[in-house]
C-alpha cells in the first residue's frame, strides 16, 4: 500500500487491500474509475487502474494545485466512462434478463443444496426480497411499515413495485440506464402502479432527493457497481429518514484476515476479470461497508454472508444462457451482453473458492 499526501489530498493506490482512515479530503481511485469524496472518510472500493498513475509531492504550491487538477479531471473522465459502460451494458441486457428471468434482477434465496427449477428461480428471487426485510427486521404493522421506499439500481423496477404492493407505499427507483427506466415505468402502467411508482435516470452518487425523505433506503444488487462505496453509502444515509432502515445487498470479496494486507495476486486477477465483463470498478469486504456504517454513527448494524444461500443462482443462469432461447436471444443482444454471459462461470469460480461472498448488511438511521 502506498499512500502519498501534499496539498490536503490523501491518495490511496492500493488493490482490494487493507483501507485506512484518512484525514482531509480523499481521492479515492478504483480500478476503472476514479472519483473525489470532499468529505474525510474511509477509502472504501480504490484499487489502481491498469495504468498505474504516478503523483509526486513537489514544494511549488502551483505545480501541486496543476497536478491535482489533472488528476481530478482523469477522474471525472473515469467516472462518466464507468456510467456510459453499466447504461449501455444494461440497456443490451435487461430485455434479454426479462425475456427468460422476468422482472427480478438479482440473485434467489435458496435453501442449501436445493435442485430446482426456472420457476422456483422466479419464487427464489421474491424470497430473497422477503428475506432481506426479515433480516432487517422490518415491520408489517400498519403503523411502522414504511410508507416512502427509494430503489437504488432499481433495474427494470422489479423490487420497487413488490415492495409498493406489499406496504402500500410510494416507491421511487433509480437506474443508469434509459431503457431500464422506461422499462420499468411500463410495468408498473401494466399494473396500475403509476400512482405509487416511479422511476428515472439518475446516478446513486448524487441522487435527486432531498434529504430524509424515505423511510426504507433499498439497494440489492447495485453497490457492485459503485466506484465509490464511501459515497455511496453517505448518499444511502443521507436520502433516509430520521429512524429509517438501509438495505444492501451486494457482491464483496472475502474479508482479510489480522495477518493479510491484500488479496491473492490469482484472487486479484479472478476480480479483474470479472470486473472487466459487469462494468465494475473495486470490490471490498462486508468488513468495510460495516466499518463505514459504524463510522457513521448508524443503529443497529448487522451483516451476513449469504453465499450458501445464492449457490444454485448462476448454474441455473448459465442452462438458461444455454437454451436456443437463451443463445438466441444473446446473440441479438449485443458483445457487451455477450461479454457478461461468458464471464459466468467467473462468478461460480469466485464463489467456490470463498473469494465472492453475497452480503447483506442492513442498519437504521438514529431517530430525531
Amino acid at each position: 500500500m502506498v499512500v502519498i499526501t501534499g496539498g490536503g489530498v490523501a491518495v490511496c493506490t492500493c488493490q482490494y487491500s487493507r483501507r485506512l482512515l484518512c484525514v482531509g479530503p480523499t481521492l479515492s481511485i478504483p480500478r476503472t474509475n476514479r472519483t473525489v469524496d470532499s468529505k474525510p472518510a474511509l477509502l472504501i472500493g480504490c484499487s489502481t487502474s491498469r495504468r498505474r498513475i504516478t503523483h509526486t509531492r513537489s514544494s511549488s504550491s502551483g505545480g501541486g494545485r496543476r497536478r491535482r487538477m489533472t488528476t481530478n479531471a482523469a477522474a471525472t473522465s473515469a467516472t462518466e466512462s464507468l456510467k456510459k459502460g453499466i447504461a449501455e451494458f444494461y440497456d443490451q441486457s435487461s430485455g434479454v434478463w426479462e425475456d427468460v428471468w422476468g422482472d427480478h434482477m438479482h440473485h434467489g434465496f435458496y435453501e442449501p443444496g436445493s435442485d430446482v427449477s426456472l420457476s422456483d428461480h422466479r419464487s427464489a428471487q421474491i424470497r430473497m426480497i422477503e428475506e432481506s426485510l426479515r433480516f432487517a427486521s422490518l415491520s408489517d404493522d400498519s403503523v411502522q411499515k414504511p410508507k416512502n421506499i427509494v430503489d437504488v439500481g432499481c433495474g427494470i423496477g422489479g423490487s420497487s413495485r413488490y415492495l409498493a404492493k406489499k406496504y402500500g407505499a410510494k416507491a421511487q427507483g433509480i437506474t443508469l440506464s434509459p431503457v431500464q427506466a422506461q422499462r420499468a415505468q411500463e410495468l408498473a402502467s401494466a399494473q396500475g402502479l403509476d400512482a405509487n411508482v416511479s422511476f428515472q435516470v439518475a446516478d446513486a452518487l448524487n441522487q435527486p432527493f432531498p434529504d430524509g425523505q424515505f423511510d426504507l433506503v433499498w439497494s440489492m444488487e447495485s453497490g457492485e457497481h459503485m466506484p465509490d462505496k464511501t459515497k455511496f453509502v453517505n448518499e444511502l444515509v443521507r436520502v433516509a429518514a430520521p429512524g429509517g432502515t438501509i438495505i444492501i445487498v451486494t457482491w464483496c470479496h472475502r474479508d482479510l484476515s489480522p495477518s493479510e494486507e491484500s488479496l491473492l495476486p490469482d484472487e486479484k486477477n479472478l476480480l479483474d476479470k470479472i470486473c472487466d465483463a459487469y462494468y465494475l470498478p473495486a470490490w471490498c469486504s462486508t468488513a468495510d461497508y460495516v466499518k463505514l456504517l459504524q463510522s457513521l454513527s448508524l443503529e443497529d448494524i448487522k451483516s451476513e454472508d449469504w453465499s450458501q444461500y445464492v449457490a444454485p443462482f448462476w448454474p441455473a443462469v448459465i442452462k438458461s444462457a444455454l437454451t436456443w432461447k437463451g443463445i438466441t436471444s444473446l446473440l441479438s443482444s449485443g458483445w457487451k451482453t455477450i461479454r457478461g454471459a461468458l464471464a459466468m462461470p467467473l462468478m461460480i469460480q469466485g464463489y467456490k473458492k470463498g473469494l465472492i461472498k453475497f452480503a447483506i448488511i442492513t442498519c437504521r438511521k438514529p431517530a430525531l
